[in-house]
């Protein structure tokens, strides 16, 4: 037997008693079982479980949470009467509090295992105000299936396409939560016919309803397995009495989990509904990224706008700009903001904002970051003196990073939604290539409930 290889204690169906130590990255309970590795869902640290074990693997199991011996003192009872079914939220049990904690201890153990930050100190995480977390979300998606001949709209299970139907949901706006039974008493009363993801037959797949928190307007697309809605005329009468500033339906025939399809056409309404944060204004339509929390978004990038240390000198690069969002904030407080997004509709959106928001220091480049910025280097000679990153949960890609080193902005602030990969890329630009050091961090509770974590950090050049 190699040295590596571990012979499991436990074996599948076996109930045993576990004391649990720690939260995993996706908010489950870890334990040790004669120094075995056992993850659970649902179990706090401080607590004694009695589990029965449903994974075997070579260095750890999972286990099934069958009885709670000793109750940690942070657990609380879920409001939300789907919770430890639906797969929305990972942490309804412990109380907001030791969510903020959890979150804080995520980052500092990433950073520090990952990406080889001993000694790091990561300071309290920036919570919503009074602890008052309920509705925070403004963007809800909801998959729709027809279950026992009645279609429903909802979440999925856990690790699954089985739907759980919801008409109220903790997380979502009140706004959201009052539209939807609305729609789907609609769908039923024009008999739609629901969307089959194995015969891939059917119209309706997803209802997606977007809700402006400052100005109260809400936007409300269907999306489609096709081009057409039936009876357009009817659907528009709807959303006039129901309140909705916006209907469109977006048209998406593939096969998969991608939500959206490429092309949205706009039945009533304007193409945007508007929000604002910070004093400025975002026009945003059905495809756009925009952050689900808008109380905490302020907080977001006020915390990066002070990282960036701007005095109306610097230019800055805005990396993954989408619909111009942190693009903006700081052109309120730099010389030119050059952003740059994937997205050809966010890009359009961007220059949107830029215009109504009276800002002509902001020029936007549709394409890939890891292919226009070398391209900004090479062709303009560019060399911001701050760059700023947001990049998807993957993080940033390598040739982006060394493209970062080769531009060497005075400072970077990377804006990240995943703490692992956070570490890795920090890992890279600090150590592997030591052209950088970490000089602040700050976490910011966007997504109460679960177990994601939005993290800003500052990096100085050496």
């Amino acid at each position: 037997m190699s040295k590596k290889e571990v012979t499991a204690p436990v074996k599948k169906n076996q109930d045993i008693v576990l004391e649990v130590t720690d939260l995993g990255s996706r908010g489950e309970g870890i334990g040790r079982f004669q120094d075995f590795l056992i993850f659970v869902e649902g179990a706090l640290p401080g607590e004694k479980v009695e589990v029965r074990i449903v994974q075997v693997r070579s260095r750890f199991a999972f286990g099934k949470l069958l009885r709670i011996l000793e109750v940690s003192e942070e657990r609380v009872q879920p409001e939300c009467p789907l919770a430890g079914r639906c797969g929305g939220c990972q942490l309804p049990h412990l109380s907001y509090e030791g969510q903020l904690r959890y979150k804080q201890n995520k980052i500092e153990q990433d950073l520090r295992r990952i990406g080889g930050f001993e000694g790091i100190q990561v300071p309290p995480v920036k919570g919503m105000a009074g602890g008052q977390w309920q509705h925070y979300r403004n963007k809800a998606q909801y998959p729709v299936q027809e279950l026992e001949g009645r279609p429903e709209a909802g979440f999925y299970a856990p690790r699954s396409h089985r739907l759980l139907p919801v008409e109220a949901c903790l997380i979502q706006s009140e706004r959201a939560n009052a539209l939807l039974p609305a729609v789907m008493d609609f769908v039923r009363a024009e008999g739609l016919s629901i969307y089959n993801e194995e015969t891939h037959r059917g119209l309706l797949r997803h209802i997606l309803i977007r809700d402006g928190r400052a100005t109260g307007q809400i936007s409300l697309c269907l999306v489609l397995n096709g081009s057409r809605l039936p009876r357009e005329e009817a659907w528009i009468d709807f959303a006039r009495q129901n309140g909705v500033t916006s209907l469109s339906i977006n048209e998406n025939r593939e096969k998969g989990n991608v939500i959206l399809g490429r092309r949205t056409r706009v039945l009533w309404g304007p193409p945007y509904i508007e929000d604002s944060i910070g004093g400025l204004r975002f026009f945003i339509s059905p495809p756009s990224f925009y952050q689900v929390n808008s109380q905490q978004t302020q907080v977001l990038y006020e915390t990066a706008l002070e990282m960036a240390g701007l005095t109306g000198k610097e230019t800055v690069v805005d990396a993954y700009c989408g619909i111009g969002t942190i693009s903006l904030f700081l052109a309120r407080k730099a010389k030119k903001v050059y952003g740059v997004e994937i997205v050809p509709e966010a890009i359009e959106d961007a220059r949107y904002n830029a215009a109504q928001n009276g800002l002509t220091n902001v020029e936007f480049f549709c394409g890939r970051a890891e292919e226009v910025m070398p391209a900004l280097l090479r062709e303009r000679g560019l060399h911001p003196q701050v760059m700023v990153v947001d990049p998807p949960r993957s993080g940033c890609e390598e040739s982006l990073l060394d493209t970062m080193r080769e531009m060497a902005p005075d400072r970077i602030v990377y804006v990240s939604c995943d703490p692992a990969t956070l570490a890795r890329d920090l890992n890279y630009l600090c150590h592997v290539h030591p052209d950088y050091e970490l000089t602040r961090v700050q976490g910011v509770c966007m997504f109460p409930e679960t177990s994601h974590i939005e993290t800003v950090v500052l990096m100085s050049r050496l």
